[in-house]
């Protein structure tokens, strides 16, 4: 048995939760789902970054002490990966002593080590970021607020770690995917590194984690919350399960974080002399009409919109299908009505409403018993056998849209076995067990069992459904046999839970 740990960013507790979030929480959760499914031990992590100006700042305005105004803000988050189903092992948020405590004892660790020093700097600073930043960043980038500030800081040897972060990079491959945001962290990485800034004086915030040798300063918000992915697991408090858990299978994270995780978690490791984590993997965006989502230009897809009026199922799978990890996807809702009533009702539902509704009228609502196979059944036979292992191969690859494709050309390749078998008609001539009309269905509705087993992950509750109408609910999800739905299986009631969106 292998373990497979993966997390999410931490999502600032200020922001309104959006498709980039909820992408990238869903994405987490499929995989996680497909290797508990594989056997594999699971950990799946999540949670909120509480700290930093906006948090104090936003909890001024409201008149409100910042621990109140983060305690009812992290709440949007939850409640909407419960509705998404989300099934995640650990939440975790950077107010919780499990995690403060832990931050204290590394800044300590460091600094006593002479990885952390002061020193006075003068710079452009970015309110929106919560950073310094460069004047070519200033050109290059858009930042909403900058200011020039003159202040003594604690900064962090990042750059005592350069050279060993290329060559791990550079050894290690799959470190950080895909190759386009490798050679741009390369890139990076082959120009001077500054040291970075690990503190803000308190007289201008004091809502973050106290730095331990100096308390007129709090930790800066990202060296903080990166920290989150050793502290959930145990790092400093329970070795056993951190030794256990770590290095983390896959950071995923949108590309817009790239450098945090890329460059300062990963020295922050080094100099810890903690394992990096196997994969970072930083996807696209989704886009609207080809432009970044944001809340000025008023195109940020809610996902609660969107599954309050079309389900969450059909949400998920959208997001996973459509979006090739590493790319920027565009979402446009004729996009999504069209995926859904191509693949989901047509392809899928229409599918299993079709062998069920056959078998329930002709064979007394049971799998009717096989005869001899012909080279016909044997062809979507082999299919079924080989998609399983298509499908792992998929996942493994971080390649969901291809996974997804392979399960739907096989539920495709089932409709068009009917059309060639016509059971239909078939049944007018013979409907005994045996028959080659009770051979076709009871294939059919074997290899949709296979289908729907391999879109649970990604559908959770309505693959369930059609599941239990097709009579295989007992049947373990990793089960994935061909002839594992034997004759003689009641079928269940009810019918697709994918209706045709109309589009009139």
């Amino acid at each position: 048995m292998s373990k497979f740990y993966v997390t999410t960013p931490l999502y600032y507790v200020n922001d309104e939760p959006h498709i980039g979030h909820a992408y990238t929480t869903i994405l987490a959760d499929v995989l996680a789902r497909y290797y508990r499914i594989l056997g594999d031990d699971v950990f799946f992590l999540t949670g909120t970054d509480e700290h930093g100006q906006k948090v104090q700042e936003a909890a001024e305005r409201r008149k409100m002490d910042p621990q109140a105004h983060v305690d009812e803000y992290v709440e949007r988050f939850k409640n909407l990966w419960n509705k998404l189903h989300i099934q995640h092992d650990d939440f975790i948020r950077t107010t919780e002593s499990r995690h403060t405590d832990r931050v204290k004892e590394l800044l300590t660790s460091l600094f006593e080590r002479g990885e952390i020093y002061a020193a006075e700097y003068e710079g452009l600073y970015s309110v929106s970021e919560e950073r310094f930043v460069t004047e070519k960043e200033v050109e290059e980038g858009n930042f909403r607020e900058i200011k020039k500030l003159k202040e003594r800081n604690y900064f962090f040897k990042m750059s005592h770690y350069q050279d060993a972060l290329i060559k791990h990079i550079d050894e290690n491959p799959d470190f950080i995917k895909p190759e386009t945001r490798k050679n741009e962290i390369l890139g990076f990485l082959r120009q001077d590194l500054n040291d970075l800034c690990i503190s803000r004086p308190k007289s201008r915030l004091s809502w973050g984690i106290e730095i331990p040798f100096d308390t007129d300063y709090v930790t800066y918000v990202w060296f903080d919350a990166l920290m989150n992915y050793i502290t959930a697991i145990g790092w400093g408090s329970d070795d056993e399960k951190f030794n256990f858990w770590w290095p983390a299978n896959y950071h995923l994270i949108g590309k817009d974080i790239l450098t945090t995780h890329a460059v300062y978690w990963s020295t922050m490791l080094l100099a810890a002399k903690i394992p990096l984590p196997k994969t970072i993997l930083a996807h696209g965006w989704w886009l609207s009409d080809d432009t970044k989502m944001s809340k000025s230009l008023g195109n940020v897809v809610k996902p609660l919109d969107l599954i309050d009026e079309y389900g969450v199922d059909p949400v998920r799978y959208f997001l996973m299908r459509d979006m090739v990890l590493g790319s920027d996807a565009n979402f446009y809702m004729d996009s999504f009505v069209k995926r859904y009533n191509a693949d989901l009702a047509n392809d899928y539902g229409n599918l299993v409403n079709r062998v069920t509704m056959l078998i329930h009228k002709n064979f007394e609502g049971k799998i009717p018993e096989s005869g001899v196979y012909d080279e016909v059944d044997l062809g979507l036979i082999s299919m079924a056998k080989t998609t399983p292992q298509k499908v792992r191969g998929n996942i493994d690859d971080l390649k969901l849209h291809d996974a997804l494709e392979n399960t739907l050309a096989m539920i495709r390749e089932v409709n068009k076995y009917l059309e060639t078998r016509a059971p239909w008609k078939l049944i007018k001539e013979d409907k005994s067990q045996g028959s080659v009309a009770a051979t076709t269905l009871a294939v059919a509705a074997d290899v949709l069992r296979i289908g729907s087993q391999l879109l649970n992950p990604v559908m959770p509750e309505r693959t369930k459904v059609i599941l239990t109408i097709l009579g295989a609910h007992e049947i373990p999800l990793e089960n994935t046999n061909f002839d594992e739905l034997k004759a003689g299986t009641s079928l269940g009631e009810g019918k697709s839970p994918f209706p045709r969106i109309d589009t009139k």
